[in-house]
C-alpha cells in the first residue's frame, strides 16, 4: 500500500477530480405533426443542430454540465425519443449532441396534434436525471390540439412535478398559437418565443436554449 500511494497522489495531481452538478436538465420536444412538411422538418432539425454548435451556448452549456434529450411528438400515441439523455460536459458531448440532432430521422408522419401528451410522455423521462436541479421542457409546434387530452391539466402536472414548460409559437397559420401557447400550455414561470415563420424557427431555439439555460451562468 505504501507504494502506490505516491503514484495516486501523482495521478491526481495530473488529471485532478471536480465533483460537478447538473443544473439543468432540458427536454428538446419537436412537433412533427401533419402540419410540418419535409422542408420544415429539415428547418427544425438544421436549426437545432446549429444552435447546439453555438459558442456561446457550448459554454453555456459546459458551465451547467445540462442534461439534453430530444423528443418527436404528433398524436395521442405518437412520441418517441430521438436522442436519450446526454450529459454536456466538454465541447464534443456537444458537438456529439450536434450531429444526432442533424441526421435523426423524422419518427412520424400524417399524424394528429397532440401537445398534452408530448409533456406527460417528457414528464416521465425526468426519473433518469433526478439529480438535475431545474427541468424543463421546451415544446415547439405550429397548431393547437386536434387529438389527444387537456393541455391544461398536462400543464398542472408539470408544475406539481416542479417542471417548467416553454414553448416556440411557429406562426405559420397566424398568432393563434402563440396565443394558446401563453393561455394553455406554458406553466407559470415559463415564456413563449414567437416565430412568424419556420424559417425564423433556427433564430428563435437558439435564443430560447440560450434563455433557458442563462439562469445556471446569471
Amino acid at each position: 500500500m505504501s507504494m502506490m500511494k505516491p503514484a495516486l497522489i501523482s495521478l491526481l495531481t495530473i488529471w485532478p477530480f471536480t465533483a460537478s452538478a447538473c443544473e439543468t436538465a432540458l427536454i428538446l420536444t419537436i412537433d412533427v405533426s401533419n402540419s410540418i412538411d419535409v422542408a420544415e422538418y429539415r428547418l427544425q432539425t438544421d436549426g437545432l443542430a446549429d444552435a447546439l454548435r453555438d459558442p456561446e451556448i457550448i459554454e453555456a452549456l459546459i458551465s451547467g454540465e445540462t442534461a439534453i434529450s430530444v423528443v418527436q411528438w404528433s398524436g395521442a400515441d405518437r412520441q418517441a425519443v430521438s436522442v436519450p439523455w446526454r450529459r454536456i460536459r466538454t465541447a464534443l458531448d456537444a458537438e456529439y449532441l450536434a450531429n444526432q440532432a442533424r441526421v435523426m430521422e423524422r419518427a412520424f408522419v400524417l399524424s394528429d396534434t397532440a401537445p398534452a401528451e408530448a409533456i406527460y410522455f417528457s414528464l416521465d423521462l425526468f426519473g433518469d436525471v433526478s439529480d438535475c436541479k431545474r427541468k424543463v421542457i421546451d415544446v415547439s409546434g405550429d397548431g393547437t390540439p386536434n387529438s389527444g387530452s387537456d393541455v391544461r391539466l398536462a400543464r398542472i402536472a408539470a408544475e406539481r412535478a416542479g417542471v417548467t414548460i416553454n414553448g416556440i409559437a411557429i406562426e405559420s397559420m397566424g398568432l393563434a398559437i402563440t396565443g394558446f401557447y401563453k393561455s394553455a400550455l406554458i406553466t407559470r414561470n415559463g415564456f413563449v418565443i414567437t416565430a412568424r415563420t419556420h424559417r425564423e424557427y433556427p433564430a428563435a431555439i437558439r435564443a430560447k436554449i440560450l434563455r433557458e439555460i442563462s439562469k445556471i451562468i446569471g
